[in-house]
């Protein structure tokens, strides 16, 4: 899907291109939201979206235009904009409900359970780096995938994985800047901006060092990991917490990530998961870290990786039904993305490049 133009525009094309997907996903997103399965604690409705209006506030002033995108999202599809951003910005959002009870218990479920992984430059066969993850969530999200490219009035190029009625989850702008996420679980949870907004405040930027200045700057809602990689073949991977933040360099050896923390100044701030969910991410981390035991590494191998079935690529159980929804490999120096809507192996990847279609 293509949008362009000013934000307004750009959301107003997106939210009535896709307002029935945009509708049902945040009706569904709302309601999980308050549910202990993810939260750790229930909450009503009404508690659910007065949150979301506080944290709109923190967006309208942080990020104006992707606010005013936000808008004409609203306006398109229908739905209110603090209703959208619970949708988007979802696994960042229960932990500002969670923190907003006091509750300290993990939630039922094992949120979203993303592998991401960094290659340098010199693991690849071609001399050019790449970035690869797993995007998991309960599966009924897949049906609400899209990649969309953006051609803004005034900024960068990009293209994204993302949901519908969210401004973007995973992506590369025109400079080839690359930005990927996996969930983390913060127990200092708060009134602050989303994770999607700042993958997209992000890919506005050409270098690592200026995409993690944004996340430096951002008063963040709830806890994420950000993976950044720039046509240079500088990467890095930061734990990011509302209260704590971790950069880690990629240096010569590829570098994984899944969902807990490593750092201890994260781990501090980390609302705990079940026992099962934490050996989980635990076991997906040593496969990813065993399958990155090659010597060399084409586009194939990381789209094998990420279809791997002994611990990578999930299929959802009860009671959150988390499996893997989609995937990506970026390519930053070739301005190549090869995504992939549902599991990888059982769906094929379908490659964008970005550079082709630039102006």
């Amino acid at each position: 899907m293509r949008v362009a133009g000013s934000p307004y525009e750009m959301g107003l094309a997106h939210g009535r291109a896709l307002a029935a997907s945009i509708r049902r996903y945040a009706e569904e997103r709302l309601e999980l939201a308050g549910s202990p399965v993810w939260s750790g604690r229930a909450a009503t409705r009404a508690e659910v979206l007065d949150l979301a209006g506080a944290c709109l506030e923190a967006h309208e002033r942080l990020y104006p235009e992707l606010a005013e995108e936000l808008r004409g999202m609203s306006a398109g599809s229908g739905v209110s904009a603090a209703e959208l951003l619970v949708a988007g910005g979802f696994t960042d959002f229960v932990d500002a409900v969670a923190a907003a009870s006091g509750s300290t218990r993990p939630a039922a479920g094992d949120e979203d359970d993303c592998t991401a992984v960094l290659v340098p430059a010199s693991r690849m066969a071609d001399g050019a780096p790449a970035f690869a993850q797993t995007w998991d969530m309960h599966e009924g999200s897949a049906e609400h995938l899209v990649l969309l490219e953006g051609r803004p009035a005034d900024g960068p190029a990009f293209v994204v994985l993302t949901t519908a009625g969210c401004v973007g989850m995973i992506g590369m702008n025109e400079a080839g800047l690359t930005v990927g996420i996996n969930n983390l679980t913060a127990a200092d949870g708060r009134v602050g901006v989303t994770w999607p907004f700042v993958v997209r405040a992000m890919l506005r930027e050409e270098t690592v060092e200026a995409a993690l200045a944004v996340l430096r700057a951002a008063p963040l809602c709830g806890g994420h990991n950000y993976l950044v990689m720039d046509a240079a073949g500088r990467g890095a991977n930061a734990e990011a917490m509302p209260t704590a933040l971790v950069v880690t360099e990629m240096d010569s050896a590829p570098l994984a990530h899944t969902n807990h923390c490593l750092a201890p100044e994260t781990k501090a701030v980390e609302r705990p998961r079940t026992p099962e969910s934490q050996a989980e991410t635990e076991g997906r981390l040593a496969r990813a870290e065993e399958l990155l035991g090659r010597e060399s590494f084409h586009v194939e191998h990381l789209k094998s990786l990420l279809a791997d079935r002994n611990g990578v690529c999930r299929v959802g159980v009860p009671p959150s039904h988390v499996g893997t929804c989609g995937a990506i490999v970026a390519r930053p120096v070739t301005r190549e993305l090869h995504a992939v809507a549902g599991r990888p192996g059982e769906a094929g990847f379908e490659r964008f490049d970005l550079a082709v279609t630039a102006p």
